[in-house]
């Protein structure tokens, strides 16, 4: 299901740590590998930028990052195919577009890059990509340094209840199921009461933790889907990080908890993904 991954390159500390993953992934699923590096638009020479063109073209500069990237030798990618590609412009939208026009089945890139590490934001070029490509794409934990396991042993699939989810589990099955990988499933719903110690409110909480079970559940069956359930109350992003803390090497969320405007963890995407101990897939 994965035959054509689309790897975003910087030269960023980050996006070498990222080239262990792709590399797995890639000899696992028999993929092709694309390594993309894009010249980005040409900025005002009074700014601190990353190229400042100096009366070059852009053309000059494509085929210097060219040049660049056929010198890059990535051990982590030994065995696999891969194909050098620079390009200019916009580095999300050129990232994208590539992505649909060649049928790239997964985008596979870091959460920043320019060798700085920004501990509060999800990189700008990465927030856009994830808005916008239409196939899954996988982030690197948010952290200086990756400490999961490159191929994963045990996925959790972050659900919230959209008509998509069917579509996501389905997703999440079969990889988990390629992977040789274990696979839970959660499920956050917020607190119905602020007076907790009450039995009354507490029953109610119950009741309504049991009603979002059922319609998970639900799901499930249209899914055809059989993996552990939790169910958990309280706030989106701490619920999902902290499950995420036990024991698992990668995380899934929905494409349509990004972009539907009745998915739960749209407004909450970015942060799962600051706060997550493991790598992301947004399918």
């Amino acid at each position: 299901m994965i035959k054509h991954i689309l790897f975003p390159y910087d030269f960023s500390p980050q996006g070498q740590q990222v080239a262990h993953f792709v590399g797995a992934f890639a000899r696992r699923f028999e993929a092709r590998v694309t390594l993309l590096g894009v010249v980005p638009p040409i900025f005002d020479v009074s700014q601190t930028a990353l190229y400042v063109y100096d009366g070059e073209t852009t053309e000059d500069w494509k085929r210097a990052l060219k040049t660049r990237l056929d010198g890059v030798e990535l051990e982590d990618l030994d065995g696999v195919k891969v194909e050098r590609v620079a390009d200019a412009g916009d580095p999300a939208y050129r990232i994208t577009e590539f992505a649909h026009d060649r049928g790239v089945d997964l985008i596979m890139m870091p959460t920043h890059g320019l060798g700085l590490f920004r501990n509060l934001l999800v990189g700008s070029v990465t927030a856009k990509v994830l808005h916008d490509a239409k196939c899954p794409v996988w982030t690197a934990a948010h952290a200086e340094t990756q400490r999961v396991r490159d191929l994963p042993k045990s996925i959790l699939c972050a659900l919230d209840g959209t008509v998509e989810n069917p579509s996501l589990l389905r997703w999440a099955a079969s990889l988990a199921t390629r992977l040789g990988a274990s696979l839970r499933l959660l499920h956050v719903v917020p607190s119905v009461t602020d007076w907790p110690s009450l039995e009354s409110e507490r029953a109610l909480q119950d009741q309504f933790r049991e009603a979002a079970r059922a319609r998970i559940e639900a799901i499930q069956a249209t899914a055809g889907v059989d993996a552990p359930l939790r169910v958990e109350v309280g706030e989106v992003v701490a619920g999902v990080s902290e499950e995420a803390n036990q024991d698992a090497d990668l995380l899934l969320i929905g494409r349509g908890t990004l972009s539907s405007a009745m998915g739960r963890l749209r407004t909450h995407a970015f942060g799962i993904i600051q706060r997550s101990p493991c790598p992301v897939i947004s399918v």
